[in-house]
């Protein structure tokens, strides 16, 4: 009984639960992207995260978007493409 309590406190991951998995970084315009899709109901949720060093200092956007797809590559493909996008659109401006 007590070690339910704990687990509902802490959260806890059962064996049949998808697990997170980084992708190795893409280079990009000067910029590391990783993908790193989580599980939401079923699907893969688009997320990750963009790294660049800026002045002898590492930057990091992390970024997580509404879009799902059936599989953790998929997922994982659309976050370097939304990732890419977001290079374009704001460049060195993403982190601040």
């Amino acid at each position: 009984m007590f070690g339910k309590v704990i687990k509902g406190l802490f959260g806890s991951s059962s064996a049949s639960e998808p697990k997170t998995k980084a992708s190795p970084p893409v280079l990009y315009d000067g910029f590391e992207i990783i993908a790193e899709p989580r599980p939401a109901g079923g699907q893969w949720q688009v997320a990750g995260h963009i790294e660049k060093d800026i002045d002898g200092e590492r930057k990091v956007h992390v970024f997580v978007r509404a879009d799902t797809m059936p599989t953790s590559d998929e997922a994982a493909e659309h976050t370097v493409r939304k990732a890419k996008l977001l290079i374009d659109q704001q460049g060195p401006a993403l982190f601040g």
